[in-house]
């Protein structure tokens, strides 16, 4: 070997070497979102990625990967490098119902990473201004004294949507009809110009409309009352009690992400969920911020063992298919 190929190499293992030196992150990072463009989770996203851009030093470039119940989105993100370059922000329907429905998505939702809780809404029971009931007592009584006489809006099988509507019918011994929509976004367009009777909607998504007085809202499917709605009642308070599901938000990371670069992640997004302007931005949509301990690999991981366990076997045994 000559002088110049031995300096050939030397060069090269240097470059290679500082390659790899490069300390996270080097690039930008995507953080995939498996809901269109314009819902809840992608305001969401975007609103925290430009803050984390902040802490990180490096933007992060939001990607809608829908399709399949949110599975694609998640499946995705399970599949990529687990180099910290790509995270998922997901959610109740995505690391929930989706692996229920999807094989495939039942497997990544169980082997990614937990990075950080972030927030969450529960869902609200609203209606159409039209329908006879003024609050919820009387909606309940209507429902069972009318069966199957109204449609009620969901955003695909095993949505969180669907599940609550599922849940209300047999908590109250009635039934009515579902009728899957593609996204929240237009099932609450039919639902305000009266096409559709009842949905079960996010409290953040449906806040808007229940402030113009274009919906009516019922009741909260939490064990407590909603700040961003404060006059509507629990289930609890109107005599059906346990009727909670919480719509929450968090971010997880391809399984083998090595542990310094979660502790990266957290802690930016620790620091955005801490700024004023984005907690305001957040509060205004009806988030409710995850508490310090839910904002750590830990408190994820065992909330979202808990949801799995709760969520799984009711969705099992009321047999939801992909539609």
């Amino acid at each position: 070997m000559n002088i110049r190929s031995v300096a050939i190499g030397f060069v090269l293992a240097a470059v290679v070497g500082s390659a790899h030196a490069q300390p996270y992150p080097s690039h930008p990072i995507t953080l995939i979102v498996p809901f269109p463009a314009g819902g809840p989770t992608d305001t969401l996203a975007r609103i925290l990625a430009e803050r984390m851009r902040i802490t990180l030093g490096q933007p992060v470039v939001i990607e809608t990967v829908t399709g399949a119940g949110a599975s694609l989105g998640v499946v995705r993100a399970a599949r990529s490098a687990p180099d910290g370059y790509t995270a998922l922000l997901g959610n109740w329907t995505s690391n929930v119902g989706a692996g229920v429905m999807y094989p495939a998505a039942r497997e990544a939702v169980l082997e990614m990473r937990p990075v950080s809780m972030i927030s969450a809404t529960p869902l609200l029971i609203v209606g159409k201004t039209l329908l006879p009931a003024k609050d919820a007592k009387e909606l309940i009584a209507w429902l069972k004294a009318n069966p199957d006489k109204i449609s009620a809006a969901t955003v695909g099988a095993g949505s969180a949507a669907h599940v609550c509507l599922l849940y209300f019918q047999q908590k109250i011994g009635t039934s009515f009809a579902l009728v899957p929509y593609r996204g929240g976004a237009p099932a609450m367009q039919d639902l305000v110009a009266g096409q559709i009777d009842l949905f079960c909607g996010e409290a953040s998504q449906t806040l808007p409309f229940l402030r113009g007085g274009k919906i009516k809202a019922f009741a909260v499917m939490s064990n407590e009352r909603w700040p961003g709605a404060p006059d509507v009642p629990t289930f609890d308070e109107i005599g059906v009690p346990g009727m909670y599901i919480s719509f929450w938000n968090a971010i997880w990371v391809p399984k083998g992400t090595p542990d310094d670069i979660i502790a990266k992640l957290d802690a930016a997004l620790i620091d955005a969920l801490a700024d004023p302007t984005v907690r305001q931005r957040l509060s205004d949509l009806g988030h409710v911020i995850a508490t310090r301990e839910e904002q750590t690999p830990e408190g994820l991981a065992a909330f979202h063992k808990s949801e799995l366990e709760k969520w799984w076997p009711i969705m099992q045994a009321a047999n939801i298919k992909p539609e």
